[in-house]
């Protein structure tokens, strides 16, 4: 049976079927469509021979050393393939959707599994995915400065219902300096990039998106330029927290941390937060002393986040005063401000204009 060859939307469409990945684990690994599993045709080492061979030989050498690894496989692939697909159809992909996928293909529908292979490859896959993140979407994000509870009430949206991208679930990093402790460790920026063209495209356009004020990088990922440029020239609403209440939201997040750990974490801004601080910092951390260390922390993270929101000239937030109300009953707030436009332009209105400027920011 010919290879039967998806372009990337009708291949994205078929939920349900199981993607069969034949790239070398190194590839699985730096980035690939969510949910698909890895059937690698040729190890890491093999992939290289077999590569190696083409560049010096050609084609043709190159395909039957390809040949010789892989014969002696094909029945443990067939019997694989039966496992994965046992309702008997499954999908395929490689780098440029040639003879890897089509390969293996061949040997699934040779078994009585229906397969399809994905046109151009993971490649194509890769540009859909760059494309898609300059859509617009209808972002409505959540600011505030560190410790502002900013998670707690994005994961109450996402409780009762409402569209969420969390950002730093998908990069499974905190943000700060800090924020890789106690997580398992973070994806590449590509599969960082593929989940999270895997959740946008499963939303509603019509709908607001809410989504925590983030920097470009969290941890070691980068959130998309195109994506991110829509972040900064969103509509949002900045979470206004007395310093006292995120002094002791922290503790309670990191009072339990291993104390080496955050030590390691306070040496990394050692320049910035300047040294007699960051001595400061370690020595409370190490005494135990969290609420003094997280006092210092916060007055430089402040400073950074002013910065930052500082760059947003016409694209100020209005406040969400909190005091003692619950994320949930703060999630509501944000909720109705995103909803009602005419109270957001209104409260927009209602801010005093950037120092210098005498023209009032545009309504988003």
């Amino acid at each position: 049976m010919p290879d039967v060859q998806l372009n990337i939307p009708i291949f994205l469409e078929k939920n349900g079927i199981p993607v069969i990945d034949v790239r070398s684990p190194a590839e699985f690994e730096h980035g690939h469509i969510p949910g698909a599993l890895n059937m690698p045709l040729f190890s890491n080492e093999e992939r290289s021979v077999v590569g190696t061979l083409y560049l010096q030989r050609g084609s043709s050498e190159a395909m039957l050393k390809g040949l010789e690894i892989i014969g002696p496989r094909m029945k443990e692939f067939a019997e694989t393939a039966l496992k994965i697909a046992p309702r008997g159809e499954a999908m395929v992909y490689c780098w440029r959707g040639g003879m890897r996928s089509s390969s293996m293909s061949w040997l699934l529908n040779t078994v009585g599994i229906k397969a399809s292979s994905l046109a151009g490859g993971y490649k194509s896959y890769r540009r859909f995915v760059h494309d898609f993140f300059a859509e617009p979407f209808n972002l409505f994000v959540i600011g505030g400065m560190t410790g502002s509870g900013k998670t707690e009430v994005l994961e109450e949206l996402e409780s009762a219902g409402k569209q969420v991208i969390h950002l730093e679930r998908l990069a499974n990093h905190k943000g700060s300096v800090f924020g890789g402790i106690g997580m398992s460790g973070q994806p590449t920026t590509e599969q960082f990039e593929n989940d999270l063209f895997n959740q946008l495209r499963s939303l509603n356009p019509a709908e607001p998106v809410f989504i925590e004020d983030e920097s470009l990088a969290i941890g070691n990922v980068f959130i998309p330029r195109t994506f991110f440029d829509q972040m900064v020239s969103a509509r949002g609403a900045n979470l206004t927290v007395p310093s006292s209440w995120r002094v002791k939201r922290l503790v309670r997040q990191y009072a339990c941390s291993d104390r080496e750990l955050l030590v390691s974490a306070a040496k990394r801004i050692e320049k910035r937060l300047g040294l007699e601080s960051t001595a400061f910092v370690i020595d409370c951390i190490i005494q135990g002393k969290m609420e003094q260390a997280i006092e210092t922390l916060l007055s430089y993270y402040d400073k950074v986040y002013g910065r930052s929101m500082s760059l947003r000239k016409w694209n100020r937030f209005p406040e969400i005063r909190v005091n003692d109300e619950s994320a949930d009953d703060v999630a509501m707030k944000v909720f109705g401000l995103a909803e009602d436009r005419n109270r957001y332009a209104e409260e927009i209105h209602s801010l005093p204009s950037p120092a210098g400027d005498s023209a009032a920011p545009p309504i988003p």
